[in-house]
């Protein structure tokens, strides 16, 4: 077994040129004592030894014929096939539950999933996923570009910081508000309202036309209805839509057990997750869209109740386990990827009803599909707000 003192192949010829020349210079008496000079330091055998002393070159010849594959064809397309199914996800968030989404997906379509093919994927490693994937990176749609977001004015009366990252339980959320005006902030339109566990990466969200009090806890209300779990933590921006006197009422007296906070004013990173999943799960799909009509708010909502179900059940998330500074530097750490729903297992906070019922939501839906059907959702509420002006004209 190699040890630490042990050379590394570099290293060994590195030496062994050095002593090459020692050795075509010397008699046949202390060639002798060079090779075993030389297979002691080595822990090469002499007959290879003195190969190599007679060899024209002692540097590394690449590989004239190509490594056999370990993993054929049949294994890369179940490979390519799931990880369409998570919207092209990293290796690293992809390869923990590989076999477990293929025997799923297997469940709904012909994937030849042998037996072959389930014992290669439960054994293949993060960096081969990863080489496999980056053959296909064409495949990859691109979504819309994201927008600039507006800042809040700050208000008072609610303590300020910011969720800790190593927080041991559900139900603190980061909370932000999306603007869906467009090119122009003139009269009403649309917003999105996202919530964002810290500790699951559990996401909610809900599109409400513009940001009146009625509004806001109309959206609130559908919130809390869906969420399977208790919610403990509420943590905007300073945002007056999120503290005014009606919603802070609001959770006062019909929510139970909600405590209210908020992050520090030009602190944006205070709410670094919920402003993250602004990106990849509100901007990304929405880009600078105007929506302003109650059937694009419909709509949004119907595309995110699927995004509700995809992002929550079937896309693995990884979460910070580590945080260390070495010199200048911040070091993290992060654990093996998970679904919110397989992290709100292990954290015991469900209901069995709640815990059966997204079971059984898990074991009915295909993430392919499902996936499909939020891509095709969108591009029609895209062609509805990008052709309603000429259309009105």
């Amino acid at each position: 077994m190699p040890t630490e003192d042990e050379m590394s192949v570099n290293e060994r010829r590195k030496y062994l040129k050095r002593m090459h020349v020692r050795y075509v210079a010397a008699k046949r008496a202390e060639r002798g004592r060079l090779l075993s000079e030389m297979e002691q330091v080595t822990g090469l055998h002499r007959k290879s030894l003195t190969r190599l002393m007679h060899a024209g070159s002692l540097e590394r010849k690449k590989r004239t014929t190509p490594r056999p594959r370990s993993y054929g064809l049949e294994v890369e397309r179940v490979i390519v096939r799931v990880w369409e199914s998570r919207d092209y996800i990293c290796a690293e968030r992809l390869t923990p539950g590989l076999l477990q989404m293929a025997r799923h997906l297997a469940r709904f379509e012909p994937l030849g999933l042998t037996a072959q093919v389930e014992e290669q994927l439960a054994t293949i490693s993060r960096a081969t996923v990863a080489r496999i994937l980056r053959k296909y990176r064409s495949r990859r749609v691109r979504l819309p570009q994201k927008g600039a977001e507006r800042a809040n004015q700050v208000t008072k009366g609610v303590p300020m910081g910011r969720i800790p990252w190593d927080i041991k339980e559900p139900g603190h959320f980061e909370v932000d508000l999306v603007y869906h005006s467009g090119e122009s902030t003139a009269g009403i339109y649309g917003h999105t309202i996202q919530l964002i566990d810290v500790k699951t990466g559990w996401s909610e969200r809900v599109a409400v036309m513009g940001r009146g009090q009625a509004a806001m806890e109309g959206g609130f209300r559908r919130i809390v209805e869906r969420v399977p779990f208790a919610i403990l933590e509420l943590h905007p921006d300073n945002g007056s839509e999120f503290f005014n006197q009606h919603l802070v009422r609001y959770w006062k007296e019909k929510v139970s057990g909600v405590q209210l906070s908020r992050s520090r004013p030009w602190h944006k990173n205070d709410n670094r997750m919920v402003e993250q999943k602004n990106d990849t799960l509100v901007r990304e799909y929405l880009g600078d869209l105007r929506l302003d009509t109650p059937e694009q708010i419909a709509a949004l909502n119907a595309l995110y109740e699927d995004m509700w179900l995809y992002y929550n059940v079937f896309q693995p998330v990884l979460h910070l386990c580590e945080k260390t500074v070495v010199g200048d530097k911040v070091v993290r750490k992060w654990d093996e990827a998970k679904t919110p729903y397989e992290r709100l297992k292990a954290c015991a906070v469900l209901s069995s009803e709640q815990q059966a019922r997204l079971q059984q939501l898990y074991e009915q839906t295909n993430p392919a599909q499902l996936r499909e059907s939020i891509y095709h959702q969108l591009a029609a509420l895209w062609q509805a707000a990008t052709t309603l002006p000429t259309s009105a004209a």
